[in-house]
């Protein structure tokens, strides 16, 4: 193998390296998940208020620190609509809205 080869496999090597690690990085950002879900005591706090707020359903998920409040909680009605319920730090309900997906859609 001549010089001029190896130095064209090296740099095609390295290439690859280059990419496959940008892509890498593209795939971890596009699945961290950074949402924190809500625990504990506060977790019970904040899926009562969320419920009595929409008068049922089941909590699906929960976020602490969510861009529009302290708490979020998302219900899941008994028709399958889910409703996103902003808390803030004393479990008041500062807010609601009513999400486009149903419980079961894909993202």
């Amino acid at each position: 193998m001549t010089r001029k080869m190896k130095w064209t496999l090296a740099a095609v090597a390295a290439a690859v390296i280059v990419v496959g690690a940008g892509g890498g990085t593209a795939i971890a950002a596009a699945t961290d998940d950074s949402e924190t879900p809500i625990t504990g005591d506060a977790l019970t706090k904040a899926s009562a208020a969320a419920l009595a707020h929409t008068g049922g359903g089941r909590v699906t998920e929960t976020e602490v620190g969510d861009e529009d409040s302290y708490y979020e909680v998302e219900v899941t009605l008994d028709n399958g609509n889910q409703v996103d319920v902003q808390l803030d730090q004393n479990f008041a309900v500062v807010g609601s809205s009513a999400d486009e997906e149903k419980a079961g859609d894909a993202d």
